[in-house]
């Protein structure tokens, strides 16, 4: 039987399954860690690779990469990283993207050019803080990739192979310099942004498009950005709207249609089959709960614990949860901040509770982001190692005022890159048909949700109180 593998190259690490092409069971499946930091050797990521796949890679039919987004892998004339790659989650160059905002006329007119308003951890903002502060750098670069590009053209044997470098319009989207309404480089905008200079680019693949074929003959396909492969896993629908709480926090939906938002929060992004995937993303999300365990020297599992045993509103204490800064709101200097803090609710559950509040408060308002543009929410799936806290699913349907879905947890960014691989290698115009994620709970929301409104009310207080009208 044909087997296909797919690869999630995330920030933290590198995860491999292994999977039958027709009916999508998982046999295989492997892990490999990352290093920290938000700029990455490219060569850390291929190691990676091979650590998780070893064992398992040798004899699938066919192999795809869901990656990080918008990561800057920028190679000179003979296929070597000219630095190490910038990382999505780095911020200096949160001031670059306020330039090029304004140099382009403002934000709507990034909106309409390509979907997305520049902000630090767009690849566009990427390119001009390394044209300002690193020129020589900049000099000497002579193609960008995507991490995801960059692994792809890897398995393709790269520049030893004369493998043509490749990308897909999901990932594509990210960059600030790709129009997900006409599909096409901006090339105008890559210039504007690099100073001028206009390095290649890789070719966009459609959605069951081949890139080449490893020296072993294992078929690669297009690949993509993570949140993409994640919404191919899940095997999402219009009316869906994903929830992940991974590193960062994200919010998306699938659509018919482009969308540009002149505000910024939410990304006008393609996905992964020829449709549309807005999104809103945030800095700070599974990190907030590991950071609270930290600090009270214990696990998820007691933060799922002692969040039980507070009251909803945590006792009048508020988490603004801007451990990272932050990306939506656009506060890339911000840091996080404890309101309300009294001797009475100065205890763990509070801090616990506040800390699980005060995340999915930041994701409500993502989650309100796509509706203002027309994005209707009938379901929400909430994903990621956070969501592996059974209070967190709770708490947020009260918090969203919607039912919410807790599919059994897996690795959907993975197994949406091996469903992708499965397309690539049948050919047909859809993907094959998957068994669609199967939920571990639904969660319904209460009568009037008052105790959501609450909650939401007072971290709209905290907020302004500290960043006015962000």
């Amino acid at each position: 039987m044909p087997t296909v593998a797919g690869v999630d190259s995330s920030t933290q690490s590198c995860k491999v399954v292994v999977c039958d092409a027709a009916t999508g069971k998982v046999l295989h499946q492997g892990r490999a860690a990352h290093p920290d930091g938000t700029e990455v050797d490219p060569e850390s990521w291929w190691r990676a690779l091979l650590e998780a796949g070893a064992g398992l890679l040798e004899h699938v039919d066919a192999i795809s990469v869901a990656g990080q987004q918008h990561g800057l892998v920028a190679l000179d004339a003979a296929g070597q990283p000219v630095r190490d790659a910038l990382l999505w989650n780095d911020t200096r160059s949160a001031q670059a993207a306020a330039d090029l905002v304004t140099e382009l006329g403002g934000a709507e007119k990034w909106a309409r050019a390509v979907g997305t308003v520049p902000v630090a951890a767009i690849t566009v903002s990427k390119l001009r803080w390394l044209a300002e502060h690193e020129p020589a750098v900049a000099d000497r670069t002579d193609r960008v990739l995507l991490p995801h590009d960059w692994l792809t053209w890897r398995l393709c044997g790269g520049s030893a192979a004369g493998a043509e470098p490749v990308t897909d319009r999901g990932d594509a989207s990210g960059t600030g310099y790709w129009s997900p309404a006409d599909g096409a480089y901006r090339h105008d905008l890559l210039s504007l942004a690099f100073g001028g200079r206009t390095p290649e680019l890789p070719r966009v693949l459609g959605p069951y498009e081949a890139a080449g074929r490893t020296p072993d003959g294992v078929l690669v396909a297009a690949g993509t950005g993570d949140n993409m492969g994640a919404a191919l896993g899940l095997g999402i629908e219009p009316g869906d709207v994903v929830i992940s709480l991974g590193t960062s926090g994200t919010a998306f939906a699938l659509s018919e249609h482009p969308v540009g938002d002149a505000t910024g929060a939410v990304a006008g992004f393609a996905d992964a089959t020829g449709r549309f995937l807005p999104l809103v993303c945030t800095l700070n999300a599974a990190r907030v709960l590991s950071s609270t365990a930290r600090l009270l020297g214990t696990g998820l599992a007691d933060i799922d614990r002692l969040a039980r045993e507070s009251e909803p509103g945590a006792g009048g204490l508020v988490f603004l949860p801007y451990l990272g800064g932050e990306r939506t709101p656009n506060l890339p200097e911000a840091a996080g901040s404890l309101m309300g803090m009294r001797k009475t609710n100065m205890h763990p559950p509070q801090l616990a509770r506040a800390a699980v509040e005060g995340m999915l408060c930041n994701m409500a308002d993502a989650l309100d982001e796509l509706r203002a543009q027309g994005i209707s929410a009938r379901r929400v799936l909430i994903i990621g190692g956070a969501a592996k806290a059974p209070v967190v699913g709770e708490i947020a349907a009260e918090i969203f005022g919607t039912p919410v879905t807790v599919p059994e947890p897996d690795e959907y960014v993975a197994l949406g890159a091996a469903r992708q691989a499965a397309w690539a290698l049948a050919g047909t115009p859809e993907p094959p048909q998957w068994p669609v994620a199967s939920a571990a709970r639904h969660v319904p929301v209460s009568a009037d949700h008052s105790a959501g409104r609450r909650i939401r009310a007072a971290y709209a207080d905290a907020r302004g109180a500290v960043y006015g009208g962000a």
